[in-house]
């Protein structure tokens, strides 16, 4: 009896957190998917979301900020002067740095 209960607590602790997981996912894929129609917007602004994380983990400059994000100084560069667009891979690196859910750094570069 006692390992049967020891099985269902795991299993429901288990079930928790795939499921947090795929809500989670679920959340970054719907983002993705609107991602190309941020960049392609007018009202896009790199320099929003890059210096919000810049003011959120109090980093001095866009150096620290690329060494933050694991990212070569001109990724940085080029995306400030809107030469490259903040992708997939940068905005969920962007997420796991600053805890700035997709959400709001989405709502950061479209406003």
């Amino acid at each position: 009896m006692r390992q049967q209960r020891l099985f269902l607590a795991l299993f429901v602790e288990n079930s928790a957190n795939y499921f947090v997981a795929t809500a989670q996912h679920i959340e970054k894929v719907i983002a993705m998917s609107s991602l190309k129609e941020i960049t392609a917007s007018p009202t896009y602004n790199p320099n929003r979301v890059l210096d919000a994380i810049i003011e959120k983990l109090q980093l001095k400059n866009d150096a620290a900020l690329s060494r933050a994000l694991e990212v070569a100084p001109p990724v940085i560069s080029k995306i400030r002067h809107n030469t490259l667009p903040i992708g997939a891979t940068i905005l969920i690196r962007m997420h796991e740095i600053s805890d700035f859910s997709i959400r709001e750094l989405r709502e950061l570069m479209a406003h």
